[in-house]
């Protein structure tokens, strides 16, 4: 079970903040999560709560390989969004670059520059999740 949190400046419109997020789904789905496996939050900050660096990793590409640069390639601006998933260990890089390669295209989809996302994924085990009742179904 994922657990998606989206953070975003608050003149975010409602309208994009919820596209963000089925985008976040859809790549999560096209990778094997249940459809029905959506837990979402918003947090919606104001400037002085959200705070980036705009350049951060410096701006510069390699001409061989710009691809493989892991460098930003536009500045960061006020559409800049960090998704965290939070989601049990055990998913391979192959699985992780398949969700980020289906969420750039998700993004593409609804006008939203894949350079204005960060996403950071978290692995917690198993064991570590209740989903309801006080009840641990992986113990």
């Amino acid at each position: 079970m994922p657990l998606v949190t989206l953070t975003v400046l608050d003149s975010t419109p409602a309208a994009h903040r919820q596209a963000l997020l089925d985008a976040v789904h859809t790549a999560l789905i096209a990778v094997g999560v249940p459809s029905a496996d959506r837990f979402q939050r918003v947090l919606a900050l104001p400037p002085n709560a959200f705070v980036f660096d705009p350049h951060y990793p410096e701006t510069s590409e390699t001409p061989e390989t710009p691809e493989a640069s892991p460098n930003n390639r536009s500045p960061r601006n006020e559409r800049f969004a960090i998704v965290e998933v939070v989601w049990s260990v055990g998913r391979s890089v192959k699985i992780k670059k398949q969700l980020l390669q289906q969420l750039v295209e998700a993004l593409r989809l609804i006008d939203h520059n894949p350079e204005q996302l960060m996403l950071v994924f978290k692995e917690t085990a198993w064991e570590n999740w209740s989903f309801a009742g006080g009840r641990m179904l992986h113990a």
